[in-house]
C-alpha cells in the first residue's frame, strides 16, 4: 500500500525533528506532508528541511482545515492510505502498524488509536477525560459508534474514507463529527490500542473553559446531524484489543 503520513502543524517547529526520527524508526515507507497551518514560527522551514512535503496554508484554518487539506492531497495523489499524527509529538509512529493492521486486513475503513484501551501513556486531564467519557457516550447515542477515544487525532484512512474527508471534514473540533460522518457514510471503524506520549514542547491550546466550549459545540453539531440516506443499519465500532 502507498501511506500518507498527514502532519497538520500549527508553530510545531521544535517538535518535529523528534517526529521526524520516529518515523525514520518506525515508518520510513510512509510519505509524509506537513500542513503548515499559518504558523509564525519555522515549522514550514523545519519540515523541508527534514525532506517532508510541506503545504503552506495562507492562513490559520484550524485542525479541521488543515486535515482537510492533508486528505486532498493524499486522494490527488492516489495514496490507498493516509494516516493522522499530529506535529505536537503526542502521536507515536511505532503504533502505525497496529493501526493499519485492520486496513491491511479489509476489515475496517476507519481505524482510531485509542489511548483507553492501552495501559500507560498520556491520557488528558481529568477534566478533558470526562468530556472524552461523555462524547463517546453521546457519539454511540446519536449514530452507533462505539468509540472510546473520539477525540483522537492519531487515525488511518483507507481510499473510500480519504475520498469522503476530502470532500468535507468537519471544522472547528472535528475528531468527533469525522466519526459520525464516516458512520452516517456507512464506512466500518475500528479501534486499536495505542500509548500517547504528553507533548516535549509547547502547550495545547485547549483549557478548562475551552473544553465547555467544545463539548457544547460538539453536541450541537451531533444534534444536526442528517438521518442516513441509504437505509442501511448504523451497527458499531469494532474494537480491536
Amino acid at each position: 500500500m502507498r501511506i500518507a503520513a498527514i502532519v497538520p502543524a500549527h508553530n510545531e517547529a521544535r517538535n518535529l525533528p523528534l517526529l521526524a526520527e520516529a518515523f525514520r524508526a518506525h515508518a520510513p515507507a510512509c510519505d509524509v506532508v506537513v500542513v503548515d497551518d499559518g504558523s509564525s514560527d519555522d515549522t514550514a522551514r523545519v519540515a523541508g528541511s527534514l525532506g517532508w512535503s510541506v503545504l503552506r496554508l495562507p492562513m490559520n484554518l484550524g485542525i479541521g482545515g488543515a486535515v482537510q487539506s492533508g486528505y486532498l492531497w493524499a486522494w490527488e495523489r492516489g495514496y490507498d492510505v493516509a494516516v493522522q499524527i499530529d506535529g505536537d509529538g503526542q502521536h507515536d509512529p511505532a503504533f502505525l502498524e497496529a493501526l493499519l493492521a485492520p486496513i491491511e486486513v479489509g476489515r475496517a475503513d476507519v481505524v482510531i488509536g485509542s489511548r483507553f484501551l492501552a495501559d500507560g501513556g498520556f491520557r488528558s486531564t481529568a477534566v478533558r477525560r470526562a468530556g472524552i467519557t461523555y462524547l463517546s457516550w453521546f457519539l454511540r447515542l446519536r449514530c452507533g459508534a462505539r468509540v472510546t477515544d473520539p477525540t483522537s487525532g492519531f487515525r488511518a484512512a483507507n481510499r473510500e474514507a480519504i475520498e469522503l474527508f476530502a470532500r468535507y471534514y468537519p471544522s472547528d473540533y472535528p475528531e468527533p463529527e469525522a466519526v459520525a460522518l464516516a458512520r452516517r457514510a456507512g464506512l466500518r471503524i475500528a479501534e486499536v490500542p495505542v500509548r500517547m506520549r504528553d507533548r516535549a514542547h509547547g502547550r495545547s491550546s485547549i483549557d478548562p473553559l475551552s473544553t465547555l466550549y467544545y463539548l457544547v459545540k460538539v453536541s450541537l453539531s451531533l444534534v444536526l446531524l442528517p438521518p442516513r440516506t441509504d437505509g442501511g443499519p448504523e451497527g458499531e465500532t469494532e474494537v480491536t484489543p
